[in-house]
This record gives C-alpha cells, structure tokens and sequence, in this order.
C-alpha cells in the first residue's frame, strides 16, 4: 500500500511504483494517488488532497476524514506486505499508527519536514516506522539521532528531468521566438497558492514587459490546474511543460516548493517568493526555525538564490531581483556556478530503483540489491 497526500508526492508514487511492478510483476500495488499512480497499475481508494496550511486544512476536515477512513478500512482488509508513506506526515502517521497495530511495516518515503519545524516528530515516527528513505542528505543525522534507519537515497525529480535540447530548440518547441531572451513566472501548483499569487505575477509581468519588451514571458502550469483571469496576450501559458519552459529561460520567478529544485538543476537562476494566508503565515512563522525557504539554499547551505517572503513578496521587489539576472552577467553566472554544485549532491542516485529496493527487503520479497 502506497499513500501520497498531494501531487509532488503522488509523483514519487507512481515512479516507485513503476520500478516494483518491474521487479516484481505480480505485486497487487493499493493506496492513495492520483492519476500518474493509477497510470502504472495502482488502486486507488482515495484520491490526493489540494489542501496547503492550516486554515485550508481545517476547511477540508471532513474530506480528510473519509480518505482516511478509507484507508484505514482497505489497510485491514487487504492486509498488504507494507506501507510506503510519502510526505503529508500528519494524515500519514494517523494511518502508520493503524499499520502498526495491525503488524504491517512502515517504511517512510520523503521525510516529514522536522528540520524545519516540529522536530519532535522524530519520537513518533521512530515508534511507527521500520526505515526513513530520505531525499536529501541532511536529513540522515536527524534520524540517527533516535536510532532509526535511515538512507539517503536522492530525490525522485533528477529521474524525471532528461532534457538535451539546446535553449533555442526548446523555446522553438514551446512556439517562442528561439531569438530572445524567456523568463518564466510560476505561481504555484496548488489552487490557493496560484490564487494568492496570481497578483503578484500580473503586476510583475506589466513591469517586465515595460522594462525589458523584448523578454518573452511564459507561466508553465499543470494540467489541471489554471489561472482566476486571463493573461495579458504577451503572455505564453504551457501546460505539463515546465521543466522545458524552464530550461528555455534566462531567468525563473519561482513560488517556493519542489518548483526550485527543478530549476536549481536545470541551471536557470531565479529568484524565488512566497505568500501564505495570514494565519499561516504567522502560524508558521513561530514554528518553523529555518533560515531559508527554498531548497536550492537549503541544499547550499547558504542564500544563493534571493527569498521574498509575505511583506517582502512584492513586484516590485521581486523585479529589482530579476533585473540583476538580466542585466549582471557576473551576478547571474555566480549564481549558476553555485546551482550546478546541487546536481552534484544527487549524482549517481537512482531514488525510485532503490526505494523499491527497499520495499522488497522490509518485506522480505527476496530481491536482489538494486
């Protein structure tokens, strides 16, 4: 049984479960997904949550609760080998606190975020969990701390990028002129990010297009997902395109999440911001102890990439930022030297092939290391 809560992790999922219908064909794979999940031969018997922070949380109670009533009934009927659990640690250890009793082992696949908040986490997820696969490399040190295992086995999103085009060929394919400079803006994947950011981004673009009128500008979204008014016609919207629209640009505004990553490893610079709800925000802002918010600066352990936060997400700001990325060359290659240290941290992981490794030895299915 595999439960992802929200897309990114849904991802994960249906790459992990790829890889174990690989080596073992036969494995009857159930949990809580979406459609790239369903696509590789799982069951669905609930589907991902949109839900981010806290007020939106409390507004979804209801349908929280009958996924995991769902859950819970499916994981004692089907008594499967294992639970793989990815992220959405609340909803998670409920359902991994119903495997234990019922003697089903746990393994844990992306860490909840305890080195940013709630690290005392780490006592609960210890007595639920057989083994922690982590994606980064800091994350192992936290776990050792009360002696649960734990590998670092790299992140999923370096499998799923394999662009080799050149910038021009992909800004062809992307229907740009290959012949001047693209910018992407990306708001966000979940509907209340998109729409708390959404005017930030039109703003932003109305001073880009003043400023610099031969800029192209592209909001990549995922299908599915889509804007609460009409772009300005300068504007080139793609869907399911990101990492190319990406790839094509000479520079990226990124709301903060697994977005900056990606472009982290596509060697775009960027400049990164983020708007919560009020409640959240401040929620979050007693709890969480982190200095940066975007993991291209948490992985270089140093503030790289520039962070605009609540207040400080403004247009105007953020274009003061994007105007050094495109008018300082010094400035702009610093900052791609210091990404590309990033894909360096990943190489020679296979996180998928091994995960599933490691389903197969928690459940004592006699595999073979992978």
């Amino acid at each position: 049984m595999i439960s992802a809560g929200e897309a990114s992790g849904e991802l994960y999922g249906a790459l992990l479960s790829r890889e174990i219908k690989q080596i073992w064909p036969d494995t009857e794979i159930f949990g809580i997904g979406g459609h790239r999940m369903e696509q590789e031969g799982v069951e669905l018997i609930a589907r991902i949550s949109s839900v981010i922070g806290f007020t939106e949380a409390i507004k979804h109670l209801g349908e929280l609760k009958k996924s995991m009533n769902r859950a819970g009934d499916a994981l004692l009927h089907k008594k499967p080998d294992i639970l793989v659990l990815i992220d959405y640690p609340d909803f998670n250890l409920a359902l991994a606190r119903k495997a234990k009793a019922a003697g089903i082992p746990v393994l844990y696949y992306v860490s909840p975020q305890v080195w940013a908040w709630r690290e005392g986490r780490i006592f609960k997820i210890a007595a639920l969990v057989n083994k922690m696969a982590v994606l980064f490399p800091f994350e192992v040190d936290y776990y050792k701390k009360v002696g649960l295992p734990c590998e670092f086995v790299g992140h999923p999103i370096v499998e799923t990028i394999t662009i080799n085009n050149t910038k021009e060929e992909l800004k062809k394919e992307l229907g740009l002129d290959p012949g001047r400079p693209v910018v992407s803006l990306l708001p966000g994947s979940r509907p209340a990010e998109i729409s708390r950011h959404t005017p930030i981004i039109r703003e932003l673009a109305d001073r880009v297009r003043n400023d610099y009128p031969d800029v192209q500008l592209v909001i990549p979204l995922a299908q599915g997902t889509k804007l609460e008014e009409k772009p300005a016609d300068y504007i080139t919207i793609v869907y399911n395109r990101t990492r190319e629209a990406l790839a094509a640009s000479d520079a990226a505004v990124v709301a903060s999440g697994t977005a900056t990553l990606e472009t982290a490893l596509l060697e775009t610079p960027m400049v990164v911001f983020f708007k919560a709800s009020f409640i959240s925000y401040h929620i979050a802002k007693l709890l969480v102890k982190i200095k940066f918010i975007s993991l291209a600066n948490l992985l270089l352990g140093q503030g790289v990439v520039p962070e605009l936060v609540q207040k400080d997400a403004t247009a105007g700001n953020i274009m003061s930022e994007l105007k050094k990325l495109l008018d300082n060359e010094t400035y702009r290659n610093r900052m791609i030297s210091e990404l590309r240290k990033i894909k360096n941290l990943f190489k020679g992981k296979k996180p998928s092939a091994r995960v599933a490794s490691i389903v197969g030895e928690i459940a004592e299915w006699n595999n073979s290391e992978v």
